[in-house]
């Protein structure tokens, strides 16, 4: 802790006073968002895990039956059969407000040519091929909502972190160097007031010493 440099005046304690109130008010306000803000990072994280989970399995379902169709299909084939794309998806993002963080939102929607997911016909192309079609088709939400989730932790992770250093700084800065320069006026106030009062009482000592010869001299001279 350490005091300001200030002058020790009423006015500048009251001056600090209120800029504690106002320190202590802004610290409390800015705990309850941290743990507001911990609160929606860690359900975003259990979001994360199961999303990731979900896209993991989706894509090792896919790239299993992908090794199997390559194995059993000659490389032209396979190439020509996935040469067009039949299916695309078409990404709109916005934003949404987080405890004054904005964190994205995708909105997404699959976009296919002729109501399946296969660029090929099936005569000549292996049931792998479909099934790992069909598994890459069921990894993309998930990766999509991965994507979105894993930004929105981001954002949340660096917000949680300037909030913490600024509950930090109010909470072992900014409000014990307050209370100590505001305790240090308050000292210093009492000292100059026991000062003014011993000054005050050497001063009507004084007046009463002087009071008391000048009458008893008038005494004198009324007997002389």
């Amino acid at each position: 802790m350490a005091k300001l440099n200030v002058n020790p005046t009423r006015m500048e304690m009251t001056r600090l006073k209120r800029q504690l109130k106002t320190a202590t008010r802004g610290h409390k306000l800015l705990k309850d968002k941290l743990d507001e803000l911990m609160k929606q990072f860690l359900e975003i994280v259990r979001e994360n895990k199961r999303l990731r989970e979900q896209a993991e399995a989706a894509l090792e379902s896919a790239y299993q039956n992908f090794i199997i169709a390559r194995a059993v299909m000659s490389e032209s084939t396979l190439a020509e059969a996935l040469m067009i794309p039949q299916q695309s998806v078409a990404v709109k993002v916005k934003n949404r407000n987080i405890m004054s963080v904005n964190v994205p939102v995708f909105d997404f929607q699959k976009e296919e040519g002729s109501g399946d997911i296969y660029p090929y016909g099936t005569a000549f192309t292996s049931g792998e091929l479909d099934s790992a079609m069909n598994s890459f088709s069921d990894a993309m939400e998930p990766l999509l909502r991965l994507a979105e989730s894993e930004k929105t932790a981001q954002l949340l992770a660096q917000e949680i972190e300037r909030t913490r250093r600024r509950v930090n700084a109010l909470e072992n800065v900014m409000i014990p160097n307050y209370q100590e320069t505001i305790k240090f006026i308050a000292m210093k106030l009492e000292e100059n007031e026991r000062a003014s009062t011993t000054r005050l009482m050497k001063v009507k000592d004084m007046v009463l010493k002087k009071t008391i010869e000048e009458k008893r001299k008038q005494d004198e001279a009324a007997h002389a």
